[in-house]
């Protein structure tokens, strides 16, 4: 008998450190939504613990939320969430109220639009678009010229193992990078007054 093909499937995410550690939270079947995976988060908030406390940090395209979560879990003192899908953006809200997260919000639109409407810069920010969206050089040019990066901020950034870097301005530092399975993922630091 051949297997039927679910369209609503749901799936769960772990936090995997922090107040939440242990917490698992649903988010929906969205197409081009890949939770970052638990082996990967975990060296991501290894490099990023030292300065996550207190932080402001930014998740853009956040899908199942794994990454903000995770940051607010560990100590950052305000996460911003922004996500386009209506399905996942209701999903983060519930997650959120579950987790009584008063230093989250979020927002649903479209990544670009919420940068353009924002003043106020940000400590930590996550990149890790729908990969067929191709936005991550688009997303670093709007958080440098609108100065949305606190000087010494950190910007995680998730690809394709199988595509270069993404063009990056020229204040962004790598500071690390790794690879897991189909994934490429690094760390940049920001030099503010670098020349672009």
């Amino acid at each position: 008998m051949a297997k039927q093909n679910k369209t609503n499937k749901a799936g769960n995410l772990r936090i995997i450190g922090g107040i939440w550690r242990g917490r698992k939270l649903g988010f929906p079947e969205v197409e081009g939504l890949r939770p970052t995976g638990d082996r990967v988060r975990e060296t991501v908030f290894n490099w990023l613990q030292p300065m996550l406390g207190g932080s402001r940090c930014l998740d853009l395209f956040a899908g199942s939320g794994a990454l903000g979560l995770e940051a607010a879990s560990r100590g950052a003192g305000e996460v911003v969430l922004v996500e386009t899908d209506r399905s996942a953006y209701q999903l983060l809200q519930s997650n959120l109220t579950v987790l009584n997260a008063s230093q989250c919000q979020i927002f649903h639109g479209r990544a670009e639009q919420f940068l353009a409407s924002q003043k106020q810069a940000f400590d930590v920010v996550f990149i890790d678009p729908p990969y067929q969206s191709n936005m991550w050089t688009q997303i670093a040019q709007l958080l440098t010229e609108q100065a949305l990066l606190n000087d010494g901020a950190r910007i995680y950034l998730e690809y394709p193992r199988r595509q270069d870097m993404p063009d990056l301005p020229s204040s962004w530092h790598l500071l690390r990078e790794k690879k897991a399975g189909d994934v490429k993922y690094c760390l940049f630091e920001f030099e503010a007054g670098a020349s672009e």
